[in-house]
């Protein structure tokens, strides 16, 4: 019996059946399978208009044309998290209950390293998998750019003489004769803590994007977790990519009726207002017909998914590495004093 949806081996994730054809599979004509892909243009980034008009005067970027180009983005990096989840990889393999298990005992491990060599050296080792599951370098190295840039903010008055005392390597000013900068202590201490958050954050970004949102949940329901959190957690997740979706029909509608500039004076501000009121109600009546949608189509608090969970072999290797992994990386910081 055909299901309604079968894998390709020649494609990446589900390909859908074409109506009025004969199911998709291995054999399938290659021109329905492209044509059952997803469009290159639905992925690829936007091209941004031009910094300047043709007066030569610069354009000044609205807030609409900023909220309409972010909230695309969010859009775009939710399909393409689910198309690199559904990719034939490494870690793709492994039972969701695994991935989950390993990612926090990885993160366990990392909170008790104490020298970012050794930190570097595990972030290689993710960034290793990261390709062998076919997931795009650039997503573990946007990982590197808000989170610990801001952990490097709050690092950076602990490299201070003047917070912590130790060796001055570089001198900023004197006080009584005594010179006063940045210590070498402190330099580790930051070091340390930038290189642990960006590792940290580059293991999530790796199994969320290995494993789809919807096994996640169910993971985490199936380890134990309480039904009201994954629940929460869930609706929470399906709702902000609706309102995302929301909010850029919003602002796409209100820029093609715009025929005149983008004004930023007393009368725009008075536009975003009445904008973010009308999302404000618009949110408050979706959330009762996302909840009510689900219902419907029988959510009872339990995250459930087609694919059953199993524990294979593969999820057994990946134990026993992840755990001769983090006792090689602890003994090692060890004997590096």
């Amino acid at each position: 019996m055909p299901s309604d949806c079968t894998r390709s081996s020649t494609t990446e994730g589900f390909v859908p059946p074409v109506r009025g054809s004969r199911p998709v599979t291995g054999d399938t004509d290659p021109s329905l399978v492209e044509a059952a892909r997803v469009p290159a243009w639905l992925v690829a980034p936007e091209t941004h208009a031009p910094a300047y008009a043709p007066n030569g005067q610069r354009r000044r970027r609205g807030f609409l044309d900023a909220t309409a180009e972010q909230s695309a983005r969010v859009l775009r990096q939710v399909v393409v998290a689910d198309a690199t989840a559904a990719r034939p990889g490494l870690l793709q393999r492994l039972d969701p209950r695994t991935a989950v298990v390993a990612m926090l005992a990885v993160l366990v491990g990392l909170s008790l390293v104490h020298h970012a060599l050794v930190l570097l050296v595990a972030w290689v080792v993710v960034v290793g998998l990261a390709l062998a599951s076919r997931v795009p370098p650039g997503d573990l190295g946007r990982a590197w750019v808000a989170v610990p840039a801001f952990a490097a903010l709050v690092a950076v008055p602990v490299t201070l003489s003047v917070v912590r005392a130790g060796d001055v390597v570089v001198t900023l000013w004197t006080w009584h004769g005594v010179p006063q900068g940045l210590t070498a202590q402190g330099l580790v201490a930051a070091a340390l803590l930038v290189t642990r958050v960006g590792c940290s954050v580059s293991v999530v970004l790796l199994v969320t994007a290995t494993t789809s949102w919807t096994r996640l949940f169910a993971a985490l329901g199936a380890l134990g977790v309480p039904r009201v959190f994954v629940m929460v957690v869930s609706l929470a997740h399906r709702y902000l990519v609706l309102l995302t979706g929301v909010m850029a029909d919003m602002v796409t509608s209100r820029r093609v009726r715009t025929v005149a500039g983008v004004r930023h004076d007393r009368a725009g501000r008075a536009v975003l207002g009445a904008s973010v009121g009308a999302l404000v109600g618009k949110a408050h009546q979706m959330a009762d017909e996302v909840y009510q949608a689900m219902v419907a189509r029988g959510y009872r608090g339990r995250t459930l998914t087609l694919r059953l969970f199993r524990f294979g072999p593969a999820d057994l290797v990946a134990a026993v590495a992840v755990t001769a992994g983090l006792a090689g990386l602890l003994l090692w910081d060890g004997a590096l004093g």
